[in-house]
């Protein structure tokens, strides 16, 4: 009993560090810190450090562990190894911007900074992850900033706004918290002034669904493979209901579709509780052959759709065979649009998984939609579609408008 104890406790002083997985992974302790660390060089050649959190060599070995693979799978999957908080990072911001305040009194310029951020920047964005920001996000603080004010700001109001939002993007990006590849919307001035947001042609559409069929097959791994698997079925979807990606879309549940019947003919509809509330959506039909491929991918016991739909599976629709849900797209699509020659629309302007509803809005106005109905299947206001789509409707009715002598 004592040698037991003797060993343990040598284990537990002995701070000399400690290899793990053939010296792959180093565990050791900080002179200030009573907890063990771990750190590692990743494929990119940079090293990774994190706390284990526990001061017993056995725990934080398991930790370790652990750590090391977790940080693995992210980067096979091009995903952010760290993360943080809208809040976290604008709580840093905001510290710097107190120092300020407090060693200088009469700098109003950063009193006015701290107002902004608190409140009107943190209390929006402040519970989203970083990586989690989209447009349409940055879209809806604009209109919630109106409601909050009661009119639209100046332009050197939303300037400011904008300069500190980019501040807190950047240092995110400077923390390693953003995936060298992804792009994080950023704010606009003059947000009053509705711009044409960026979307695909049909020619570029049709290019695009051609292109990954092959593109989904040649990943660096089989994660990656996965994640392109997956990322085709759902660049189909939203092309094909005008869903919201992320939040809207990512946790559809098998048993949310249903057919639709009028006289023999059946549609495809999907049950889905989105910001404005639940709805119903009508897929357009080529969706119906995406989701039965995934059915097979995920080797699902069931034949077909009609079996899956009959059985009402309460499963998440895009997840991988095992189970596992990624915790985004973004990332693997915007590769997708790297690779393909489409990440830059007509403008400059990068296309991102948003841009796949835009196209949807865009394709039915040319097909004649009436915004009325528009607006309900996309789950947004008639006013919200006449601000983003009405200077387009003309050109996309220019025959119907122009028709015959009279």
């Amino acid at each position: 009993m004592n040698n037991l104890s003797l060993l343990f406790s040598t284990a537990i002083i002995d701070n000399e560090p400690i290899k793990l997985l053939d010296g792959a992974v180093t565990l050791y302790k900080r002179p200030s810190s009573h907890q063990w660390q771990c750190r590692f060089k990743l494929s990119t050649g940079a090293w990774h450090s994190a706390s284990t959190g526990s001061d017993q060599v056995a725990e934080a070995t398991t930790q370790a562990i652990a750590i090391y693979e977790t940080v693995k799978v992210k980067l096979a999957g091009d995903l952010a190894i760290k993360t943080r908080t809208f809040r976290q990072l604008a709580t840093q911001e905001l510290a710097a911007a107190a120092r300020i305040v407090q060693a200088n009194p009469n700098k109003r310029t950063h009193a006015d900074y701290i107002h902004i951020y608190t409140k009107y920047l943190i209390p929006f964005f402040g519970a989203y992850q970083i990586n989690d920001i989209t447009q349409e996000l940055v879209d809806d603080y604009v209109a919630w900033r109106i409601s909050q004010m009661g009119k639209n700001p100046k332009t050197y109001t939303q300037r400011r706004h904008a300069g500190l939002y980019k501040r807190v993007i950047e240092r995110a990006r400077d923390q390693g918290l953003i995936h060298r590849n992804r792009t994080i919307p950023l704010l606009e001035i003059n947000a009053d002034r509705a711009e044409i947001r960026p979307a695909f042609n049909q020619q570029e559409v049709s290019y695009l669904l051609e292109y990954m069929r092959d593109w989904e097959r040649f990943g660096r791994n089989q994660r990656s493979n996965h994640m392109r698997r997956l990322c085709r079925v759902y660049v189909e979807f939203l092309l094909g209901t005008g869903i919201r990606q992320g939040t809207e879309s990512m946790p559809i549940r098998w048993k949310a579709l249903q057919w639709h019947w009028i006289g023999e003919q059946r549609y495809l509809r999907i049950w889905v509780s989105g910001k404005t509330g639940p709805r119903y959506l009508i897929a357009r039909h080529f969706v119906i052959e995406a989701l039965e491929r995934l059915i097979a991918w995920q080797a699902l016991p069931y034949k077909n759709l009609d079996a899956v739909i009959e059985a009402k599976l309460d499963r998440k629709v895009f997840v991988f065979p095992e189970g596992d849900a990624p915790h985004s797209l973004d990332d693997v699509f915007e590769r997708l649009m790297v690779e393909s020659n489409l990440l830059k629309d007509a403008t400059g302007k990068n296309r991102t998984l948003y841009s796949l509803r835009h196209t949807y809005a865009t394709f039915r106005l040319a097909d004649g939609i009436d915004i009325h109905t528009l607006a309900k299947q996309m789950g947004t206001s008639v006013g919200m579609i006449e601000r983003h789509y009405s200077k387009l409707t003309p050109m996309m009715s220019a025959e119907r408008l122009a028709g015959a002598i009279m």
